[in-house]
This record gives structure tokens, sequence and C-alpha cells, in this order.
């Protein structure tokens, strides 16, 4: 085996903010071994990511529903990745169905962290240390490096890439007007509904910025249309706030958050991808943790909720109060966001 691989295969993980903090170890391995090629092979819906990752040169899709372990099919494919001669995997995701398809294509060194029995499928076993390494790039990092390697100093961090044409084309599509700075609202949170900051409170924001000015645009995935819906309504059908949720691929998403002046955000897949792009990024975090996944960028500020039972990183409230996101008040958000703003300006 060898540390120094030139073609690397990365198994990649299964959630939006995840595939988008892979890229700080995309680029570690560019940055340690010149000539690398690294391709990803990852769910479908994660492509219009990896597209907007130069260090990526193949996005190869992983056609399994989440949870589908399809013994015969992903020994079928890894054959099929044998002509591609990888000199090492590396396995982000922790579960024995992810370190199948390396093994199936026979990929001399298969490196990842000890999780669901994986030895044997895995010949280049980590054994994680969580206090040495608590945040979830060091992880993905630290398996680009050689066994007890130290990391280095400043990790890389993410940095999606978008071409101007396809924003022109979403700009247009949606009707954004070029001169009016955006706000762009991220009410949404697959985990569910704990990491929600209220809707009544980014409706209050909304109001805010409406009067200032600004376009306001809610993004999100059809599941949330519900949050988007009450937001746009409070906001009285204003023509300024513009509610994309469903309405938008996710590459399109990528696009429309590039053009974004400022985005406020719950700890989700879209305030990993709006740090990447560089935007001024305020993050409320209540029921989880930025001790784990933070947002990588150097433009983001956090509001973080100091209530004694946070974080509980529960999917829903276990003691139905809500408080770390009901006390986070809209006037304390809109404070930190203005601070964000003059700072970034």
């Amino acid at each position: 085996m060898t540390d120094a691989a030139t073609r690397v295969l990365v198994v990649g993980p299964s959630w939006v903010g995840d595939m988008v903090m892979s890229q700080a170890l995309y680029r570690q391995l560019r940055q340690t071994r010149p000539g690398v090629q690294v391709d990803v092979l990852a769910p479908a819906w994660s492509k219009p990511i990896l597209e907007r990752m130069p260090e990526v040169q193949r996005a190869l899709t992983l056609p399994f529903a989440h949870g589908e372990v399809n013994l015969a099919a992903r020994r079928r494919l890894g054959r099929e990745l044998q002509a591609d001669s990888y000199e090492q995997a590396i396995v982000l995701p922790n579960s024995l169905k992810s370190a199948l398809v390396p093994f199936f294509a026979r990929i001399p060194q298969r490196t990842g962290w000890r999780g669901e029995m994986r030895y044997g499928l895995l010949n280049d076993i980590r054994m994680l240390d969580k206090v040495a390494l608590p945040l979830m790039v060091q992880r993905f990092v630290a398996l680009g490096l050689g066994p007890g390697e130290t990391l280095p100093e400043r990790l890389p961090h993410p940095g999606l890439q978008v071409a101007q044409a396809q924003v022109q084309q979403s700009r247009e599509e949606f009707a954004l007007q070029p001169e009016l700075p955006i706000l762009a609202l991220c009410p949404g949170a697959e985990f569910g509904t704990a990491k929600r900051w209220p809707p009544e409170y980014f409706a209050e924001l909304a109001q805010q910025y409406l009067r200032l000015g600004w376009q306001v645009l809610l993004f999100g995935s059809a599941n949330d249309r519900q949050e988007c819906a009450h937001i746009r309504k409070a906001c009285a059908g204003h023509p300024a706030c513009i509610d994309l949720a469903g309405r938008t691929s996710l590459a399109q998403a990528v696009d429309l958050l590039s053009l974004a002046t400022a985005v406020v955000s719950n700890d989700s897949g879209l305030m990993h991808i709006a740090a990447a792009l560089g935007r001024p990024l305020l993050a409320i975090y209540g029921a989880t943790s930025p001790g784990f996944t933070p947002p990588l960028g150097t433009r983001a500020s956090l509001q973080v909720s100091d209530i004694d039972c946070a974080p509980c990183f529960q999917r829903e409230c276990p003691l139905g109060h809500h408080r770390c996101m009901r006390e986070t008040l809209p006037e304390a958000v809109a404070d930190k966001l203005q601070a964000l703003l003059a700072k970034t300006a």
C-alpha cells in the first residue's frame, strides 16, 4: 500500500452538508499529492455540488437508495470500476455497505475509520480519537493523510465555484432584480423540527429587510414549503419576497445562493453551501452544535443558544418547549446580521 496514491476513489457522504465539507479532503489531496486524480462515488443528487468542486475530476453515481444494500449490484459496480486502476479508496461513511464497492473493485489500499465490522473490506483501518478530531471536517481530511500523520494547522475550506452563465440564467428564470441586494433565508432543516428557527421569526427578519429595499429569497426543498409559505404570507405577498421552496434544482439553488448579499440559515445543507460560496452567513444553532459541523468559511457568524438543555441533538424537542430556538429572538438575530454585514462590507 502507498500513502501517496495518485488515483483515488472517494466514497462520498450521503448528506448535502457533509458532501460540501468533504471538499476540504479533496483540496488537501491536491495540495499534498501533485498530479492526484480524485473521483467521488456518491448519490446522484450530489452531482451538482461535485461539479462545482474543481478538485474532483469525475463525479460517479452510486445508484442505490438510502440504506439499500443490494450486494449483487454493488459487486457489479465494483467490477466495472476495477478497470480504472485506482490505487486507493477513501471511504468517508462509517457503514459496512459503503466499503463494499472499493472491495469488489480490488483497490489495493482501502482507507476508512473503524465502523460496523469492516475488517477485510477495509485494509487501512484507522482508529478515531474523537477528542483529538472533534470536527467532521478534520476526520475527513485525516483519512487523506498517512497513519499517525498530524493534521495541518490550517485545513483548507470548501470553496464551490459557479459558472456565471448558469447564474445569470437562474437569475432571469426567477425574475430577480439585479440592482437590489438579496437576503437569502433558509428556514428548513432535514434532520427535524428541533433545528428550525420559528418561521414567524424568519418572517420578522424578512419584513425588516423588505422595508430597507432588499429582495428576500426563501430557499428550501419541497419539504420546506410550509415554512416558506408562512414567511411569504406574513410578508403580505410582497413582490420582492420570492418563495423558491421546491421550485429549484439543487444546481439552481447553489447558483442563486451565490448571488446573496447575506444568508440566514438553520444548521442545514444550505448553510454549508452558502459558507462554501463565501457569502456572509449567519447560522442559527439550538438543538445542534457548531462544535462538530460548523460552517467552514471566513464570512460566517454564529447565533448559538446557551440554555441549559442545548444542544440536545434530538430531531424533536424532547421537553416540548423548543426554548433553544424560541428564545433566540428576531431582534438578536437582526443585530448579529447587521454586525456581520458591517464587518464584511
